[in-house]
């Protein structure tokens, strides 16, 4: 069972009304964070489960945890008819659906405000559902996980990007070094709003990542499950299809 972790301790509300507030508060900011604190490595993983994905031919694609729509707006090149970028975050959604306006994508992607714990859709609707750095806010993760398995169509595929820990040396412990004293301190320069930044770090540090996720991804019924660590362990994309 993974760790609860929440923005803000002290503020009477819920993991999931935390999750909200914060990445409301951020979102203007969002985009640049992650160029920043991953020194863009996290475009060419975005790539990656784009590359995973091709090789499938979805028609169509649910993103949960969508945000700003990076992945989503990547997504369209495994050829997708139609994809849904859902987020509980209506700050993150305004900012992705500028974006895809300005590329002219309107047609092809939707951004919609959801709960990843209880999504407005069918079973077995969807041919593909990506989640990227997203399953770690999760309020209950194996709930969440088993609405994705229920929406997505048998034999689909499930890749999920998320941070992870390394566990080589030196890799290990300059990971810890980073997260604990350089990412707070790249997040004061973003946002006054630092429980956030510090909330992302603390997050990532406790979620069971690896073989740990895999078990979880087994117990709600995903078959086939890869696990593939990314830049020395510090991020993984997990494939696993229903």
């Amino acid at each position: 069972m993974a760790k609860k972790v929440t923005p803000y301790k002290d503020s009477g509300l819920g993991k999931k009304e935390q999750v909200t507030q914060m990445f409301d508060t951020i979102s203007k900011n969002y985009d640049g964070l992650n160029r920043v604190i991953s020194f863009g490595i996290d475009i060419k993983w975005r790539k990656r489960v784009v590359a995973i994905l091709s090789k499938k031919k979805p028609k169509n694609i649910l993103d949960i945890a969508t945000g700003t729509g990076d992945l989503a707006i990547n997504l369209v090149n495994t050829g997708a008819e139609k994809i849904i970028g859902l987020d509980i975050s209506p700050g993150m959604l305004n900012v992705g659906k500028q974006k895809v306006s300005e590329q002219n994508l309107n047609n092809t992607i939707d951004m919609i405000v959801g709960d990843s714990e209880n999504l407005p859709f069918d079973e077995d609707t969807f041919d593909a559902i990506t989640v990227a750095f997203g399953v770690r806010n999760f309020e209950n993760l194996e709930k969440g996980l088993t609405e994705i398995h229920r929406v997505l169509k048998p034999t689909g595929t499930l890749v999920v990007l998320e941070t992870s820990v390394p566990t080589k040396t030196p890799y290990k412990q300059g990971y810890r070094l980073y997260t604990k004293y350089m990412l707070p301190a790249i997040g004061k320069l973003f946002s006054k709003d630092r429980s956030a930044y510090a909330y992302l770090s603390e997050s990532a540090s406790v979620f069971p990542h690896g073989e740990a996720f895999n078990n979880i991804l087994h117990k709600i019924g995903f078959i086939a499950i890869e696990n593939k660590p990314q830049t020395f362990g510090v991020a993984s994309i997990y494939v696993a299809t229903k």
